[in-house]
């Protein structure tokens, strides 16, 4: 039997500028989403949880917490952006450009606008991108800068991590037969 990589991720060495990435996974945001997010991050704004409050608005209805959109789309990009990062260092010009209401459906995709060795680490690169998010409808309803260092392929601080199975999986699977 051969082992295969599964999908580890972009390194630094596979950015370039211009690239586009249409993140693979959409995401319902539910209600309850939107009343747990308000509930664990303390924000007592009744625009996102009190129908009678958001009712009396232009929007006639509670809208969903603003940085509950920016981790979904954040969250959304990981598989292809920061599956190999090591730290975050700035989100800037973080745009919410169109409201976000329970029942939405939201999709992400980033550009690749800027990217640098480090000067101090020599085993990463500094990243910089431009994600937005549209709804269901294609609307944009958000948009930010992000940089992240991200490792180069080889760093020795990725090797090693997956543990070694007791029994190897090949002779688990030829008992099972």
């Amino acid at each position: 039997m051969t082992k295969v990589d599964g999908w580890r991720g972009r390194f630094y060495e596979d950015f370039e500028i211009g690239d586009i990435y249409q993140h693979p996974l959409g995401r319902t945001i539910t209600d309850n989403d939107n009343t747990w997010f308000t509930l664990l991050t303390m924000n007592t704004s009744q625009m996102h949880f009190n129908t009678e409050y958001a009712a009396r608005s232009e929007f006639k209805r509670p809208i969903v917490v603003s940085t509950l959109t920016v981790a979904i789309a954040v969250g959304q990009s990981v598989t292809d952006l920061t599956q190999n990062a090591f730290a975050n260092l700035g989100w800037d010009d973080i745009r919410m450009t169109h409201p976000v209401f329970a029942g939405d459906t939201l999709w992400s995709e980033s550009l690749v606008t800027e990217k640098r060795e480090s000067g101090s680490r020599p085993q990463a690169g500094i990243v910089t991108v431009k994600t937005r998010t549209l709804n269901q409808d294609g609307k944009e309803v958000c948009s930010f800068f992000r940089t992240f260092y991200v490792y180069k392929r080889g760093a020795e601080q990725l090797e090693g991590l997956f543990p070694q199975g007791e029994v190897p999986l090949a002779v688990e699977a030829s008992r099972a037969s």
